[in-house]
């Protein structure tokens, strides 16, 4: 039974069916919980949401008196470190989010592909419009920071732009989080992501360029303020957004556009964005160069200290660990592999699949099998990057993304 009562009204052991009011005012990232926190509760209370919508089918009700009891949990069942495994987890297996972010990936996608389709035919974005998207990627990234952004860089069968738009949109989450940002900063900077190139989707239908990778340098630079033409006429976009949106490829040493601003003239959302935009871009091969490792792409992104905030990049490799997923790399024991998940506790031992091995001849391909270098005391160990491989004249972006559905279904089994 829904019941609409005033803020004040709420009590723990509520089922929260929906919070009334701008999504970017509450305190929550999703509106249907059990209300079991006291800290939940206190924020719930001084935030400006004035009224709730309860499901006292589904939690106590109003005039219910609260009795919750003490719940224990046991070892076994006791939530670790994200990237650890838990009792009775394989050590081959990789994080359970990782499967998830697959599923997640595929419906974000679709409703991504729609939004900007959308667009192209003159229809106004809304917040609420992608304001779901964001929740789930937030949700995944709370649960593991590393899986949805990490496989979201092994995939290859989706249209670039739109997988571009959720993977930057996950790594400003990831790169918030890192940086204490507080929620309504975070999801600001998740809609940075996703909306900052929607334009490039119109500008390539009107040029006839079916890639938006293959438009002109002047002609690509015009979605900036396309976008914010689009952004603004919704009339429900935050400030912070379209600011993030406008500012985006602008550089701390001014060589940026479309205002060739600098330093402090630049905000955080867009030092931000800049930062996770052309990291994936590098690694997607979006960029003139061709793809690059992660690994190397970090490297790159050191490299052009004068045009980034140090600070911002210090966080992002946080956020993405010191050989994110999907970096190559060469092992001790002369095998080539890649990672396909991270060790909260040392992301230097991550989770990798080994898929061949350097001899002579140069590489021969091995049976895949999963190894968790954090857990296997010593076995192996990362030497260094190897470039981005080609296997039987396999593309490196087809071969990385079979490498990690190959890790997913063996960790399913």
């Amino acid at each position: 039974m829904l019941k609409r009562i005033r803020t004040d009204q709420v009590k723990l052991g509520m089922f929260i069916q929906r919070l009334e009011g701008n999504w970017f005012r509450h305190p929550f990232w999703k509106a249907r919980f059990v209300l079991d926190d006291p800290a939940r509760l206190r924020a719930l209370r001084n935030s400006a949401v004035q009224w709730v919508l309860i499901d006292a089918g589904k939690g106590c009700d109003v005039a219910q008196p609260i009795t919750e009891p003490a719940r224990t949990v046991s070892p076994s069942a006791r939530p670790g470190p994200a990237g650890l495994a838990p009792a009775g987890r394989r050590a081959d297996a990789l994080s359970p989010e990782i499967a998830r972010a697959e599923r997640l990936a595929r419906a974000a996608g679709k409703a991504i592909n729609r939004l900007f389709l959308e667009t192209r035919l003159g229809k106004q974005i809304a917040a609420s419009d992608i304001a779901p998207v964001v929740d789930d990627i937030y949700a995944s990234v709370q649960r593991n920071i590393y899986a949805f952004g990490g496989l979201l860089r092994c995939q290859s069968d989706q249209v670039h732009l739109y997988r571009h738009a959720l993977a930057v949109s996950a790594l400003m989450v990831a790169l918030a989080r890192r940086m204490g940002l507080p929620p309504d900063e975070a999801r600001a900077a998740g809609m940075v992501g996703l909306l900052m190139d929607t334009a490039l989707a119109q500008i390539s239908a009107e040029t006839g360029v079916a890639d938006y990778r293959n438009l002109p340098e002047d002609v690509a630079q015009g979605h900036v303020l396309l976008a914010m033409t689009q952004l603004r006429a919704a009339g429900d976009i935050p400030r912070a957004v379209l600011t993030g949106c406008l500012q985006h490829h602008e550089r701390l040493d001014g060589t940026g556009y479309p205002q060739g601003l600098s330093g402090d003239a630049i905000g955080t959302l867009a030092r931000m964005a800049a930062v996770c935009d052309d990291f994936d871009q590098m690694v997607s091969g979006g960029l003139a160069a061709g793809p690059l490792d992660p690994a190397h792409a970090l490297d790159a992104i050191r490299a052009k200290e004068a045009g980034y905030d140090a600070a911002i990049v210090d966080r992002l490799v946080e956020a993405v660990g010191i050989y994110p997923i999907g970096s190559v790399v060469r092992l001790r024991s002369g095998r080539v592999a890649m990672v396909v998940d991270q060790d909260d506790a040392d992301t230097a031992l991550p989770v990798v699949r080994i898929f061949a091995a350097l001899g002579p001849g140069g590489m021969v391909a091995l049976r895949p099998t999963t190894l968790a270098l954090g857990q296997c005391y010593g076995e192996d160990a990362i030497v260094g990057i190897a470039d981005p491989p080609g296997l039987n004249g396999q593309p490196f972006a087809d071969l990385r993304a079979e490498i990690m559905a190959g890790a997913v279904r063996a960790s399913a089994r």
